[in-house]
């Protein structure tokens, strides 16, 4: 066997064991990081529909802001 092979091998599972124990440990970084790409996921639903609606003006954004508080 390729000694490039059983190194590429062992490197995988070296890195698939380190991620796995990092999880273990910190399921707070997990959570992060799942509520970080929901987040982003959401923020790409809301550009796609926001191109597909009609511009308006700044003072009519400010506008509707100001009437809200």
């Amino acid at each position: 066997m390729n000694t490039t092979a059983v190194d590429e091998a062992r490197l995988k599972d070296v890195v698939k064991t380190a991620i796995l124990e990092v999880f273990e440990e910190r399921r707070d970084w997990l959570a992060d990081l799942l509520s970080e790409a929901l987040l982003d996921l959401g923020l790409g639903y809301a550009i796609q529909e926001g191109e597909q609606t009609p511009t308006v003006s700044r003072e009519e954004v400010f506008q509707v802001l100001e009437a809200g508080s």
